[in-house]
């Protein structure tokens, strides 16, 4: 087994970690701005190729498919402070289909009264988010990214997680209300979970079978924070979104190659010849 650090050990143990000052000050104050001039949206809406698909009316604005609203959100496709640890994680590295994908990205603006109920966990099995660890390996189904582009502390609506679930082969108790019902619950207690402080720049990474949600925003202003959920290369888009060509064309050949791990293969192409005949 190779040597692993004590943040793979961490992740391994709890499911998650806390990346301090994972992105510079012209950075995050470039994706402010960039948050700044979002138009204001109505739910379905779009705007170039991002839409307004709100998860959960509670939760606040999502603006799904977030990059393609410029290069603040580029700059995350493959960031150095989390790049390497996702491909180890969950681009089945060292095998034929290695690589990612990001299966899904977006911006979320949670103002006063926003909260998430608690969902996900090891206990569902689904294959999409699952965690596993096979000879030596992370084959994580989903890991996710989400950067704080503010400060996110009690009352903030921070994100609440259940250390250790993504292994649980039992649902926690509060698993046993109908879904729709606890929507309506802005006060749901969940023993054993604990809630994120982030500073500005910081980033949570998760893996996605780890039980997760957000506790109410009572504190004026607004939670920002961005999204990017990662899987391996043959995954796709939890809803569909195709990138523009504009934003294929733009990016670097390693951002595009997260972006479209397999390219189309169209009448003629000659592409991957040479490695169906030496396989």
């Amino acid at each position: 087994m190779p040597d692993f650090d004590l943040q793979d050990f961490l992740f391994d143990l709890r499911g998650y970690l806390i990346l301090e000052k994972a992105i510079d000050a012209t950075l995050l104050a470039n994706l402010n701005r960039a948050f700044d001039n979002f138009p204001e949206l109505q739910f379905g809406e779009w705007w170039g190729n991002a839409q307004r698909l709100d998860n959960n009316g509670h939760a606040g604005l999502e603006l799904q498919n977030i990059v393609e609203a410029g290069k603040p959100f580029e700059a995350l496709i493959d960031h150095p402070s989390w790049i390497d640890r996702l491909r180890r994680y969950c681009g089945e590295d060292g095998t034929y289909v290695g690589g990612l994908f990001i299966d899904e990205c977006f911006a979320s603006v949670r103002r006063n009264g926003g909260y998430f109920p608690l969902h996900s966990g090891g206990q569902d099995g689904v294959v999409r988010n699952q965690f596993r660890f096979v000879n030596g390996q992370f084959r994580c189904g989903q890991v996710n990214i989400l950067l704080a582009l503010t400060d996110i502390g009690p009352g903030d609506g921070g994100t609440r997680i259940l250390p250790g679930s993504h292994k649980s082969n039992i649902a926690h108790p509060v698993f046993a209300r109908n879904f729709s019902e606890r929507v309506k619950d802005e006060d749901e207690v969940v023993e054993g979970s604990i809630e994120v402080n982030m500073k500005a720049g910081d980033a949570l990474m998760f893996v996605d079978a780890l039980s997760h949600g957000a506790t109410k925003r009572i504190n004026p202003g607004d939670r920002r924070v961005v999204i990017f959920r990662y899987g391996p290369s043959w995954g796709n888009t939890r809803y569909g979104f195709k990138y523009s060509q504009e934003l294929l064309d733009r990016v670097t050949p390693e951002q595009r190659k997260i972006l479209e791990p397999i390219t189309p293969r169209h009448p003629g192409t000659q592409r991957g010849l040479e490695r169906l005949v030496t396989a």
